[in-house]
């Protein structure tokens, strides 16, 4: 008997169902953001970057699906790297969007050298040099330490465990070491950011999304190690889903819930008036 997580057990198409229609929800709030692009709540917090992190977290969720199905030689070279790639691009959009929010405010003291620092080049440079790293990591691991289709008789006797090797332990962890590297760095800059004016920043929900991001993956480290077949799978699979809804969460939900329910709230006056409130 051939055991992996696959679509047609209760588990697999359960995780299945989850990853399809979570996918949706970045696309939407994508949709809401894009009608109302001109409203300050929108603006303030960097619109161009935010649009690129809700495609990531759109890809993220897509990634999941790769862990379910019958693990073939090709799926098992790429479904780590994907996961690898797609979640640096989506925590470097976040450390990205920290970094700004900390440059914007000190940029409007008198006499900043930071204003030249203000423009859309700063973000998009950081995320392209984070996501270079990741990339590195990963081309390195499919050189030399290329994951492949695994068949294991002996975990379970009488079952075939069909799963996927992943080549080289070290690399894998490397590879989430980074994406924890870099979480840790958004949590801790969004952190000592949190008390500046409302009007210039997010960082509050940031640190609230970074800090659910790193507990469901070092919850994940002991769960991940400790289970065997295709639980080690559906683990991982829940890990990429929850990290990702809490991204999702606690960064777009009070926006959107502010645009939609509470447009008294989204004007330039109300956000001035919070700054002013925190000073």
């Amino acid at each position: 008997m051939a055991e992996f997580l696959s679509y047609e057990t209760p588990l697999g198409f359960s995780l299945a169902a989850i990853a399809s229609f979570s996918s949706l929800v970045p696309l939407i709030i994508w949709g809401v953001f894009m009608y109302y692009k001109e409203t300050p709540i929108v603006r303030a917090n960097n619109y161009s970057v935010s649009c690129l992190l809700l495609l990531s977290l759109f890809l993220c969720f897509l990634c999941s699906l790769g862990f379910i199905g019958y693990p073939q030689p090709e799926k098992c070279l790429l479904r780590q790297v994907a996961f690898g790639m797609v979640f640096a691009l989506c925590i470097s959009c976040v450390l990205a969007k920290t970094i700004t929010v900390v440059i914007a405010f000190n940029a409007t003291k008198p006499g900043s050298r930071l204003r030249k620092w203000t423009g859309v080049k700063v973000p998009y440079f950081l995320i392209l040099c984070c996501a270079l790293i990741q990339l590195c990591i990963c081309v390195i691991w499919l050189i030399f330490f290329q994951p492949f289709h695994e068949l294991d008789i002996d975990t379970k006797p009488g079952i075939i465990i069909v799963n996927c090797n992943e080549g080289s332990p070290t690399a894998f962890w490397c590879m989430l070491g980074y994406l924890g590297l870099l979480a840790s760095m958004s949590f801790i800059i969004a952190f000592l950011a949190r008390r500046l004016p409302d009007s210039f920043n997010e960082a509050k929900l940031i640190t609230f999304s970074m800090l659910a991001f790193l507990s469901v993956w070092v919850s994940f480290i002991p769960a991940y190690l400790s289970a065997r077949g295709m639980y080690t799978v559906a683990m991982e699979v829940f890990a990429i889903l929850s990290s990702s809804w809490a991204l999702m969460v606690c960064i777009f939900l009070p926006k959107c819930f502010i645009i939609l329910f509470r447009p008294n709230m989204n004007s330039r006056e109300h956000l001035m008036g919070k700054g002013q409130q925190c000073k």
